[in-house]
């Protein structure tokens, strides 16, 4: 069996788990206006049952998460994503196999099982097994692996709209690209084999020596002496131990004093990523041209094309960069831009456009086709948002919440917060065509109300972890400093209360 010891390699690899959730957002967004789909699975003429159909695999996945959070404490973080790995692998089958609704219904909802899984434990097992100093930049690569999934199969799928008789009933323009999609699954089962448990883990389950080894493995070359893997060894150990002496860990534990608050933000900084309104564009992105007076597949298809391509570099600034950000200047900087770039989008919408009939009740309210300008403007402002949340709420969405719980709930509480992401991912995916359809362009009003919310919330809220070990954070958060002050706590204070808890739960930590 092959071994893999390079914090960089893992966490890389580890995003397959992501990539399957990239997969699943474009496996349907360039198929939502293509005739064949529509006709073989009979959506053509529904767009509550073509929301449907998106929305399945959110469902799916919402559930995938809560097991996860469970299976990722019983049996590891390894195994548990090994189990989201075979499901995919089911699912996908199910999915290229369709041979109608139902049966492709099933396969969505076994596919968001498996991402639901993936996107709970990844970055847990990113966070556990990451040093702090970079430990932001490891778990943001679980979003530049959804971003190189969107990506990767939209264009595939891309392709695909060119096989002869695409549009006229040839399945294999939804056929290819879902059969692909399976590779991934079938590349993560394979690469999770060789990669070492989490040593918070270990250590939750009292294998004390490999936790020690696994730490030494990761962050000195197998010195079990060097000065900063004692040091992390030491803060694990204090805080297990303090741990146990709060007793039995369980979801209903994560909402009790002391730890609800923290679940709450946990699970709201995931509810504002959705509600960012970025999956929306992910989902419909075909709808949104459409109504930017884009005509033909061609024009479509490009510019849809242009937005993945966006969103895959602007995620770069923020692996290099998050650890030196910071997560609250990306977070609340990221939403103030999104918002002022969507009122501008709305605004154009509601002064240039009209009314229109088409054969998508969802696209009721268009720009001229012959009015460039605004067109060009319009798009420009959507890849714009784009761009905005692909270097702040896209990754920070993920390594936040997998950062600022102790390790008794971590899981638990991290499975919380991943399924409000999919609970609202569900809502979104099937309420986003009959809103388009009621409200027409109002709706990007909407999501730059609701990105303005999220600023104020984080400003408010969620307190600095770059720089921290997971020990650290920890103490942060129960040490009664604002979050608008929480940068100025000094590590070396918190870890001082840490050492503490050898024999004490930690004092007050002031600013």
């Amino acid at each position: 069996m092959f071994k893999v010891t390079n914090v960089y390699v893992i966490g890389l690899f580890a995003t397959i788990g992501g990539l399957l959730f990239g997969c699943d957002i474009s496996s349907m967004s360039g198929l939502v206006s293509n005739q064949t789909y529509m006709d073989y699975f009979g959506v053509a003429d529904s767009p509550a049952k073509a929301g449907a159909v998106v929305a399945v695999m959110s469902a799916g996945s919402f559930v995938g998460a809560l097991v996860a959070g469970v299976l990722s404490d019983k049996l590891g973080r390894k195994e548990t994503i090994l189990i989201a790995a075979i499901c995919w692998i089911i699912g996908s089958t199910l999915m290229c196999a369709a041979q109608n609704l139902g049966m492709l219904i099933v396969g969505r909802i076994i596919n968001g099982f498996a991402v639901g899984g993936a996107s709970m434990v990844v970055p847990v097992y990113q966070s556990e097994i990451a040093p702090r100093n970079i430990r932001g930049r490891i778990v943001s690569f679980q979003q530049w692996a959804i971003t190189w999934g969107i990506l990767i199969q939209y264009l595939v799928q891309y392709g695909c709209s060119y096989v002869p008789g695409a549009d006229t009933g040839n399945t294999a323009v939804f056929r290819i690209p879902w059969g692909i999609q399976m590779i991934w699954g079938i590349g993560l089962a394979i690469f999770i084999l060789g990669f070492p448990q989490s040593p918070r883990w270990l250590a939750d389950k009292d294998r004390w020596d490999e936790c020690l080894a696994t730490l030494a493995d990761l962050h000195a070359g197998g010195d079990i002496n060097n000065e900063e893997v004692q040091f992390e060894y030491r803060e694990i150990q204090a805080a297990v131990k303090f741990d146990r002496e709060q007793g039995a860990n369980s979801y209903i534990e994560c909402f009790k004093q002391g730890y609800a608050g923290r679940t709450i933000l946990g699970m709201c900084i995931q509810m504002w990523s959705q509600l960012t309104g970025m999956n929306v564009m992910m989902y419909y992105i075909t709808f949104v041209f459409q109504g930017a007076g884009l005509q033909g597949n061609t024009a479509n298809l490009t510019a849809s094309l242009v937005q993945y391509i966006l969103n895959v570099l602007m995620t770069i600034p923020a692996i290099l960069y998050l650890d030196r950000w910071g997560r609250r200047p990306t977070l609340i900087y990221g939403a103030a831009a999104m918002s002022i770039f969507l009122f501008i989008v709305g605004a154009i919408m509601g002064g240039r456009g009209h009314a229109v009939v088409t054969d998508n009740p969802s696209v009721n309210w268009s720009l001229d086709p012959s009015d460039k300008s605004s067109s060009i403007a319009l798009i420009v402002m959507i890849y714009l948002f784009v761009c905005s949340f692909a270097t702040s709420w896209g990754p920070c969405s993920w390594t936040y919440p997998a950062e600022i719980f102790p390790l008794r709930i971590r899981s638990k509480a991290v499975a919380l917060a991943t399924a409000t992401n999919w609970a609202f991912n569900t809502g979104l995916a099937e309420w986003a065509p009959p809103m388009m359809e009621a409200i027409q362009y109002k709706a990007y009003f909407f999501y730059a109300c609701m990105n303005l919310a999220a600023c104020i919330h984080v400003y408010l809220a969620c307190p600095e972890t770059k720089g921290r070990t997971l020990e650290e954070v920890d103490v942060l958060f129960t040490s009664g400093v604002p979050a608008w002050k929480s940068s100025h706590v000094a590590s070396e204070e918190l870890a001082a209360k840490i050492e503490a808890t050898e024999d004490e739960k930690p004092a007050d930590v002031t600013a």
